[in-house]
């Protein structure tokens, strides 16, 4: 941040947010201000309107007078006072935070766009790019020494495309939280979630097992569902080594479906369980090079979370150690 005599000159931003802040303190200001007035006047007219014609008439003749206001009158009159100016209170309170959270309001609605608007940008030429790569990649020798580098950039780009539809994920869930509402049965989007999965799974000598009861229908969409699914298992892959098994368990109760994904990796190292589920927030031992060598952003298990919770269920860490971490999700059944 650049300083001058006085310190560090804010940038545009902080100013903006300065500038909302005072004329919001302003404005408090003013009707708290004006709020205190009435009530005095509001007391006075009181007062005055229960003194007696002689009060007036005596007024300029005695230093001290007394005024006879009955204790009834002072209970109602008093109540009445103390109801308008708690009403006018909150009035003032629900306008100045309007007016207060109107610039945070536009500046979220500004970042959706962008990410989304970006997003949708970056998508097609990134695909394009992974597209040439894996022509090149299919047309040098095996032997050749550009064959690492070329299937290293792929990585990347896939990587970046990943990133890529996750924030499109993420911007559309916002934008249109509807979308999430529906009805889905969970046999089948754990097995399209887990069929896919395998392609990545099989490879890195990781298997996966699913154990669910009868079937049961839960009050999310099919594609919201498949995708929290999806999440989920790629979570798991993520930190799991050659040999390990992924568990997917389904169990109905009630008016509740408990769907659990746990894996057999290290645990969650470095930060809180519960923040997994924070936008850009990851496990430490991804940070400091542990788990497989795929690459994620932290934002899948944050669309789960969303995704879960804009219908009333809930999605939490049920257990991590260094024997494995379990992830559960709650879903309202359709039937409630």
């Amino acid at each position: 941040m650049p300083r001058n005599r006085y310190g560090p000159v804010p940038d545009a931003d902080t100013r903006s947010v300065r500038r909302a802040a005072r004329a919001v303190g302003l404005q408090i200001t003013l009707w708290s201000s004006a709020l205190v007035l009435a009530v005095l006047l509001a007391a006075f007219a009181f007062v005055f309107d229960n003194v007696s014609p002689s009060f007036w008439r005596d007024l300029g003749r005695h230093h001290a007078t007394t005024v006879d206001v009955g204790a009834t009158d002072i209970l109602v009159g008093g109540s009445l006072i103390g109801l308008v100016a708690i009403a006018l209170a909150a009035t003032i309170s629900v306008m100045a935070t309007r007016r207060a959270v109107k610039p945070l309001a536009t500046a979220l609605r500004t970042q959706r766009t962008f990410v989304a608007d970006a997003s949708h940008e970056l998508r097609t030429p990134l695909t394009v790019l992974d597209a040439r790569l894996q022509i090149l990649q299919r047309r040098l020798p095996v032997d050749d020494p550009s064959a690492r580098i070329v299937s290293d950039l792929r990585h990347d780009t896939k990587g970046l495309i990943n990133l890529v539809n996750e924030l499109l994920a993420a911007a559309d869930l916002t934008q249109s939280a509807g979308r999430t509402v529906g009805q889905s049965e969970v046999g089948p989007a754990i097995g399209d979630a887990v069929e896919s999965m395998r392609l990545i799974a099989e490879p890195q000598g990781v298997t996966i097992t699913v154990s669910h009861a009868a079937p049961v229908t839960v009050m999310l969409s099919s594609g919201v569902l498949t995708r929290s699914l999806v999440a989920l298992l790629d979570n798991a892959l993520r930190y799991s080594r050659s040999g390990d098994s992924i568990q997917v368990t389904v169990v109905a109760s009630g008016t509740d479906v408990t769907i659990s994904v746990r894996d057999q990796g290290p645990g969650v190292q470095g930060i809180d369980p519960v923040r997994i589920f924070d936008r850009f927030v990851r496990s430490g031992i991804a940070i400091d090079g542990g788990g497989s060598t795929r690459t994620g952003f932290g934002i899948g298990l944050s669309l789960v979370k969303d995704s879960v919770e804009s219908i009333g269920g809930r999605a939490f860490v049920s257990s991590t150690s260094a024997a494995g971490t379990e992830i559960t999700v709650v879903l309202p059944t359709a039937d409630v």
